[in-house]
């Protein structure tokens, strides 16, 4: 079902594999990232995602999955693209080798539509079809010159019109100029001979041999035909040969007479002249027989237009013989193009999910057991929850240590769930109906920063279930209060029923005050390595603050010098934390 209907979407919204730049779709769909920083975050989610795609528009069928608060429509898309999943479907890359579609054929003859009709005239010009309307008797003499004219919609004027040899009848617009269709076609016949061989699915297939064998109807035929210079370079050459072996003749005085005055030749030079023209393959009836051989130009132009014009006319009347395919090759080359942006997207969803076993399960709580973040190169399997006994995390650890990271993972694995897509780990979520994400501030610390904040925060309407990741608030402020302030609004926004993620250095500080149904969690350091890089476990330890950067430093400089300085501060830091 929803493949019809991603098909139905490529459709209405004009997507192509050709076209260069990505469209961009206007949606009315509520967006449940409610802030620019939620929002960037699951624009790199998406963008992961269309990596693995290959033709631009692609990925805007990631759009037809809007944000749902509607459970039955997650498991629906869950149940699609398991089923993707189950498909194995090939790989998508050779569709990087496709040709932009570029006309290869056109009629060689002039055609013309006619009519007397000022409706089917409008029609017919704004299809594209060259068209005139006829007025007068005089019309039709002009009509001569034309190669081919396809009749519609003519009464008055239809006695005259049988009379023209080149005239066709035609019963509806759309069997008027045909030709069109076939240009279209032929713009994609390297790609269809490309495509004919590769792994794609039945309907392509089918598909593509349907419009491989209308392709042979524009091929060049192989029928011999008689052309001005073909027929000239041979006379050509026949006069050489008939100089040559008159050179090596002997002709008596009376047919020489005979030849000069009534222009009568030998037997035996006329069948030497014959037998010249037969073996160049030239027609008698297209020369003059005499010394030189001369083309005779009023047959030959006569043969030249007869064969033209019934090529033309076989041509025509082959393209009529399968107007009914003809007519149908805008809609299959349409089906095509749909049915390879929906191929390339279920490719590279295949490939994105390839690693990615568990779909995602609806709960009251959000837990994650040993995911992984798409956004890491070698990522370390993270274990977190929240559930109606910790609304809200106040997240602690070192600088560097992942607290950013883990955030915004939080908010990929709600991306993902909403599109509908599987995810490494165990997951379970809420359907979170508003997400806000205030990002680290990098900028200083000033009172505009910090009122603008919490205008910011103000700004939190709570829905049924409402998610508020905050990552290092406190920078806007002075730390001495900063505590303070986080602790009253993770307790405000607790009451409120909103889940909440805070990450914060202040974890000291905000345990004096840290409200109901809210713990601390720490992404430990494990200590340092001999360039005092931090040895980080990216993995929450649930209800501990984690150590800080410079605890570390002391702890280091206390175990690997004799200084008793050191050994002093780290005893005196070790017995003054809360922990």
């Amino acid at each position: 079902m929803i493949e019809k209907e991603l098909i139905q979407f490529t459709k209405e919204n004009l997507l192509s594999p050709f076209n260069k730049s990505k469209t961009l779709l206007k949606t009315t769909e509520k967006n449940i990232f409610k802030t620019n920083d939620a929002r960037a975050v699951h624009r790199r989610v998406l963008s992961e995602i269309s990596s693995e795609f290959i033709f631009q528009e692609t990925s805007n069928l990631l759009n037809y999955f809007p944000f749902t608060n509607n459970a039955e429509e997650i498991i629906r898309r869950q149940e699609f693209f398991k089923k993707i999943k189950q498909e194995k479907i090939q790989d998508n890359s050779f569709l990087s080798k496709l040709n932009y579609p570029k006309k290869e054929w056109k009629p060689k003859y002039d055609i013309v539509l006619v009519t007397e009709d000022i409706e089917t005239f409008n029609e017919l010009k704004k299809a594209g079809c060259p068209v005139q309307i006829l007025l007068s008797e005089r019309d039709i003499i002009l009509l001569e010159e034309r190669d081919l004219v396809q009749v519609i919609n003519c009464e008055e004027f239809s006695f005259a019109l049988e009379k023209l040899p080149q005239a066709i009848f035609i019963n509806s617009t759309e069997e008027a100029y045909l030709e069109r269709h076939l240009e279209e076609l032929s713009a994609w016949k390297k790609n269809l001979e490309f495509l004919k061989d590769k792994p794609l699915n039945s309907t392509i297939k089918q598909t593509i041999i349907e419009l491989i064998s209308l392709m042979e109807i524009i091929e060049e035929k192989n029928s011999k035909k008689i052309s001005r210079t073909e027929i000239e370079d041979k006379v050509t050459r026949t006069n050489q040969k008939i100089s040559l072996k008159l050179r090596e003749m002997t002709v008596s005085g009376d047919s020489l007479v005979e030849i000069l005055q009534k222009g009568v030749f030998p037997l035996e030079i006329k069948n030497m002249i014959q037998n010249y023209l037969r073996e160049e393959e030239i027609p008698f009836n297209l020369v003059n027989v005499g010394i030189p051989v001369k083309i005779d130009e009023e047959e030959l132009e006569k043969i030249i237009q007869k064969q033209n014009s019934e090529e033309y006319l076989s041509t025509s009347k082959l393209i009529k013989k399968n107007a009914i395919r003809i007519i149908q090759i805008p809609k299959k080359l349409q089906e095509l193009k749909d049915e390879l942006i929906l191929f390339d997207f279920k490719s590279g969803i295949s490939k994105f999910t390839q690693e990615k076993q568990n779909f995602p399960e609806i709960s009251q709580e959000f837990s994650i057991k040993n995911s992984e973040n798409i956004f890491l190169t070698n990522p370390q399997k993270i274990s977190f929850f929240l559930n109606q006994e910790n609304k809200c995390s106040i997240l602690t650890g070192a600088n560097s240590g992942g607290k950013t990271t883990l955030v915004e993972h939080i908010i990929q694995i709600i991306s993902l769930f909403q599109i509908g897509l599987p995810i490494n780990g165990e997951i379970k979520t809420p359907l979170f109906t508003e997400i806000y994400y205030f990002a680290k501030n990098k900028g200083a610390m000033n009172k505009g920063a910090f009122e603008n904040l919490l205008e910011q925060m103000s700004a939190i309407t709570p829905g049924n279930n409402t998610l508020i990741l905050a990552d290092e608030i406190e920078a806007v402020t002075e730390p001495g209060v900063a505590g303070k302030i986080i602790a009253a609004t993770a307790d405000f926004y607790i009451k409120k029923s909103c889940f909440l993620v805070i990450a914060t250095h202040l974890g000291q500080e905000i345990q004096k005050f840290l409200p109901s149904l809210a713990r601390i969690d720490g992404i430990e350091s494990k200590g340092l390595d001999e360039k005092m890089n931090l040895i980080i476990d990216h993995n929450p330890v649930i209800g501990r603050i984690a150590h800080s950067t410079p605890e570390l430093i002391v702890e280091k400089l206390a175990y690997s010098r004799k200084e008793n300085y050191f050994k002093y501060i780290h005893e005196y830091l070790k017995e003054h934390r809360t922990i």
